[in-house]
C-alpha cells in the first residue's frame, strides 16, 4: 500500500509541477500581450494625430481651392470664410470675458 501512495504522491507532484509550469507560461504570455497592447495603443494615438493633421491640411486645401476656383466655388468659399470669421469672433468674445 505504501507503494501505491508513493505513486500517487509522485503523480500528484508531477501534475502540480505541470500546472505551475503552465501558470508561469500563461503569466509570461499575459505580460507579453500587455506590452503589445500598450505599443498598439501608442501606434493608434500616433495614427490618429497624423490623421487629424491630414484632415486639417485637407480642409485648408479645400478652402484654398475654393477661393481660387470658379464662380461656383466662390459661394462655397464665402460661406467658409464667414464661418471662420464667426469662429474667430467667438474666440475673441471668450477672451474678453
Amino acid at each position: 500500500m505504501d507503494s501505491n501512495q508513493d505513486q500517487l504522491v509522485n503523480l500528484l507532484k508531477e501534475k502540480i509541477h505541470t500546472v505551475v509550469s503552465l501558470l508561469e507560461k500563461s503569466e509570461e504570455e499575459r505580460e507579453k500581450l500587455q506590452k503589445e497592447k500598450v505599443q498598439l495603443a501608442e501606434q493608434v494615438k500616433l495614427k490618429m494625430t497624423a490623421f487629424e493633421e491630414l484632415e486639417r491640411k485637407y480642409e485648408s486645401l479645400k478652402l484654398a481651392k475654393a477661393i481660387l476656383g470658379s464662380g461656383e466655388n466662390s459661394h462655397e468659399a464665402k460661406i467658409k470664410v464667414n464661418r471662420i470669421v464667426r469662429e474667430i469672433d467667438k474666440c475673441i468674445a471668450l477672451l474678453n470675458h
